[in-house]
């Protein structure tokens, strides 16, 4: 079988609850050999962002060329990449290495509301970037920057799928935890139908990292050869696990729990023996 290998292009989250350390978390929990290249560094905690050193781009390309190089990859999941300059430098690289199990996070804006993609960078997005992705995963918020639309219900979301899958995203994921309501909807899009993903919604402060984390147990499960489908459903249960057992970290929008997926998981396998 070998080690499954994933890397995560992303910022760096000093409080530990998104970026490449939530990304890392989630790979280990996952069985999968996790690597990170750095975009940016951040200067941040569960009250915000207070600051942010982006990577110069040809770094970045540096620390692509010496993990692929070697060590090789089965799936890259991308979060902040901040600028137009670093996004190009990422899908050149992509690109060059002919990478196909890509997972592309549009992280735009920071739980607090601090901008974590500069706007000549949206272009770049929907040009560059979304045409090489297997997966993107946008939250509502997320999906009206990219696709100009006003998303309030489920068929709001998979009109902006269908965007977004127009623009050459194989798969398409919008996120529904910005919505309202007591249970929440993802939907997943292929290009031809539309699976729907509905769980009760959970009432906590404490959600810092969710996308990041989400999009990372995707990565995973296509790094360990499953479906996008199965990914996707993996990375939904590993998702409400870490938000469902929370661990009060912080003065504000605290982190997920990432040993809770695991934890449950070795729990049921006792009670079942």
């Amino acid at each position: 079988m070998g080690t499954y290998r994933a890397l995560t292009i992303a910022g760096s989250d000093s409080g530990g609850g998104a970026g490449i350390q939530a990304d890392l978390k989630t790979f280990q929990e996952l069985d999968v050999y996790g690597m990170s290249v750095l975009t940016a560094l951040t200067a941040q905690n569960t009250l915000g962002v207070q600051d942010v050193l982006p990577i110069p781009p040809e770094f970045v390309a540096k620390q692509i060329d010496s993990v692929l190089s070697d060590i090789g990859v089965d799936a890259i999941k991308t979060g902040m990449l901040f600028n137009r300059p670093i996004i190009e430098t990422v899908v050149e690289k992509i690109k060059q290495y002919e990478i196909k199990n890509l997972v592309v996070d549009p992280v735009m804006i920071a739980k607090g509301g601090a901008p974590l993609l500069l706007e000549e960078a949206i272009a770049a997005v929907r040009v560059h970037l979304l045409p090489i992705a297997e997966v993107v995963t946008p939250n509502i918020p997320e999906a009206e920057v990219l696709t100009g639309l006003t998303i309030t219900n489920v068929e709001q979301m998979k009109e902006a799928a269908r965007i977004l899958h127009g623009w050459g995203a194989q798969h398409v994921v919008v996120k529904g935890g910005h919505g309202g309501g007591a249970e929440v909807t993802d939907i997943l899009f292929d290009g031809s139908a539309f699976v729907e993903f509905t769980g009760t919604r959970i009432e906590t402060q404490h959600t810092h990292g969710t996308g990041c984390t989400f999009a990372a147990a995707i990565a995973a499960g296509l790094a360990a050869r499953k479906t996008v489908r199965e990914a996707v459903e993996q990375a939904k249960a590993f998702i409400t696990a870490a938000i469902s057992d929370t661990l009060g970290i912080g003065s504000g929008h605290g982190p997920t729990n990432h040993w809770a997926y695991k934890r449950r998981r070795n729990l049921q396998d006792m009670e079942s023996r």
